[in-house]
């Protein structure tokens, strides 16, 4: 550990800003010295990893990380890795923090030292599918093919992903990363369909609710993240029906279900918007709500929001547990599928609000999804 970084660690917590320190990285970076960075960072992890919440450490080692990650430079991957590899930092959020940064910011032949050099399995598994949301064809990469390929991962949990994009996955909606912060766009909000005016025509027939536990957790896998880190309520049912539910009753039956996020709604203040929704703009929001999260935090990041989406989609079709891709895969745009909103009191109306709800092919069961967060 040189003197300069002995004297960083030691005053880090009695500083009010930590600017000058980010500034002393930059500049060691700028002059090719990537390592300085990342010395620093595991000598601050080793002092300040395990201490609790200590401001100065995580706003510095997140700023080495990212100027690691998003700044061009020979050997600055090796060195990102090798900073979050260390043992003091080493933490499966931050591998797939880090995955989804060196993915959005480097070329997939830059990244195959990850899976040569010491880098973690949940790392590397994360960093695989960042690359698919990507487009990029791992299984022709020189440096990836081979672990991505390989059979001793299937186990882990995004092991049941393809390594292929579906046709549902086009356009997903990935974050932007700088040295400065991050940005991402927000596929759900206030509903701006034409609000359904019920008439006497739609035969909605007799509905028992099926949800169970279990299923109502398989629901909710994409919105988890807004009720447990955020401020977020979700309401997860599923209805089996009398008999078939026409698509175009779909909307007054929504009005019979006693969904508690549409309690009121059909009332002049309280109009329910309901539109046909695409299982690609489906998977779309679900995948944005896992993977960037609600107000207060910062969700799954591409990888497990990837999974987490595909699951929710999965329960939602009624597709059965234990099932594999290609069955959701073939099973989602069987289901006819749409979004809604309303002026309730249960919707914040701030910018998380999502409504989602299935039909069933032979039109006997209906699966409901909806979340509202804020800030």
């Amino acid at each position: 550990m040189t003197e300069r970084i002995q004297e960083i660690v030691a005053g880090l917590p009695e500083l009010k800003d930590v600017t000058g320190v980010w500034a002393v990285a930059d500049e060691r970076v700028a002059r090719g010295d990537a390592a300085f960075a990342a010395d620093l960072g595991v000598a601050l992890a080793r002092a300040y990893g395990q201490a609790g919440p200590l401001w100065q450490y995580r706003s510095v080692f997140d700023h080495l990380l990212r100027l690691l990650a998003t700044t061009a430079g020979p050997g600055h991957v090796t060195e990102a890795l090798r900073l979050v590899s260390s043992p003091e930092a080493a933490d499966r959020k931050r591998d797939r923090y880090t995955a989804s940064l060196l993915a959005s910011c480097r070329r997939p032949e830059e990244l195959a030292v990850a899976f040569s050099c010491h880098a973690s399995e949940e790392l590397r598994a994360c960093l695989v599918h960042e690359l698919v949301l990507r487009g990029v064809a791992v299984d022709e990469e020189p440096g990836i093919a081979r672990w991505a390929m390989s059979p001793h991962w299937r186990y882990h949990p995004l092991g049941w992903l393809p390594l292929t994009l579906s046709g549902m996955e086009d356009g997903a909606d990935l974050p932007g990363y700088s040295l400065g912060g991050t940005s991402h766009a927000m596929p759900y909000g206030p509903s701006d369909a034409r609000p359904y005016r019920q008439t006497g025509g739609a035969r909605v027939p007799s509905a028992a609710e099926v949800t169970t536990p279990q299923l109502a957790a398989a629901l909710s896998s994409a919105l988890a993240n807004w009720a447990e880190e955020s401020n977020g309520v979700v309401e997860a049912r599923v209805f089996d029906l009398a008999g078939p539910l026409g698509a175009g009753a779909v909307p007054a039956a929504l009005l019979t279900l006693g969904l508690d996020s549409l309690a009121g709604a059909g009332r002049k203040k309280a109009a329910l918007s309901v539109a046909a929704c695409p299982p690609a703009q489906a998977w779309r929001v679900l995948f944005a709500a896992a993977s960037t999260g609600g107000a207060y935090n910062s969700g799954s990041h591409g990888a497990y929001g990837r999974l987490a989406a595909w699951q929710s989609l999965a329960a939602l079709a009624g597709v059965a547990d234990g099932a594999g891709a290609a069955e959701v895969e073939a099973r989602v745009p069987e289901c006819v599928w749409f979004g809604f909103n309303a002026r309730t009191d249960w919707f914040e109306q701030v910018a998380w609000d999502i409504g989602l709800a299935a039909l069933s092919p032979d039109g006997r069961r209906l699966a409901v999804l909806a979340a509202t967060d804020t800030d």
